[in-house]
């Protein structure tokens, strides 16, 4: 396995990351339906340990929050080996303000993710996606103080165009918040968009890429073909735009 630095800091990361958005028992989002036991669970996180992945992924979101406990309880016995991102903002609950990035979820999100996963920290904890209500500097103090409280170690955001992280940016600067040390975006060999404006922005700020669905959500692996098509597949790809 091949290790680096996350973004301008001392972390490190594996190169190779693990996603556990399909952890779980039930629908993930519309159209889409998981099917990973605990025992599945344990097994997939054993294996890429062994091969040298430090770093796994997950969401509150992911099948209403299976993926946190499920991934939490597998990792149970080796926390300190490993490296644990997570994300806040679509929604996670019936009432109202069960989403987005106001002050009052993300500080409540963060503490139920830190319940679901059984652990006292968060390594990455991450804005899956904008909010277009909530003043950046709101959202951005929020996540200042969950560092400062030592419950979040780093912070990041996932789909945000560059010219919102360069202003966000801009605003932690201003009021010596933490500093965003990770985005994590979509990129394939189907999807390129990512070097235009993203990748000079990250470069420039010293920002570390996460990139989720490399193989543009199993098409590049060579499993579908014109012949034999998925429909789960299909049925993925419309939903990525409003779930991504």
């Amino acid at each position: 396995m091949q290790y680096t630095t996350l973004g301008k800091t001392g972390l490190v990361v594996s190169r190779l990351s693990f996603g556990a958005m399909t952890f779980g028992e039930g629908q993930l989002v519309p159209g889409v339906t998981n099917s990973i036991d605990q025992s599945i669970a344990d097994q997939m996180v054993g294996r890429v340990m062994d091969a040298g992945i430090n770093l796994f992924d997950t969401a509150d979101a992911y099948t209403s929050g299976q993926s946190e406990i499920m991934l939490g309880k597998a990792l149970a016995n080796r926390r300190d080996e490993v490296i644990i991102a997570t994300k806040s903002g679509f929604r996670s609950g019936n009432a109202i303000t069960d989403s987005g990035s106001s002050y009052r979820h993300i500080m409540m999100a963060a503490e139920a993710s830190l319940k679901r996963l059984n652990t006292d920290y968060i390594d990455l904890y991450q804005l899956h996606i904008p909010d277009p209500i909530t003043p950046l500097d709101e959202t951005l103090r929020a996540l200042d103080d969950l560092v400062r409280q030592g419950k979040v170690r780093y912070i990041g955001y996932s789909n945000f165009p560059a010219w919102k992280a360069a202003k966000m940016v801009g605003i932690q600067k201003h009021h010596n918040y933490a500093q965003f040390v990770a985005a994590q975006m979509y990129y394939s060999l189907l999807g390129r968009d990512l070097e235009h404006e993203v990748v000079p922005f990250v470069e420039d700020a010293g920002i570390g890429v996460l990139v989720w669905s490399p193989l543009a959500g199993g098409f590049l692996s060579g499993k579908y073909t014109r012949e034999n098509p998925n429909a789960r597949r299909g049925k993925t790809k419309r939903v990525q735009a409003t779930t991504h």
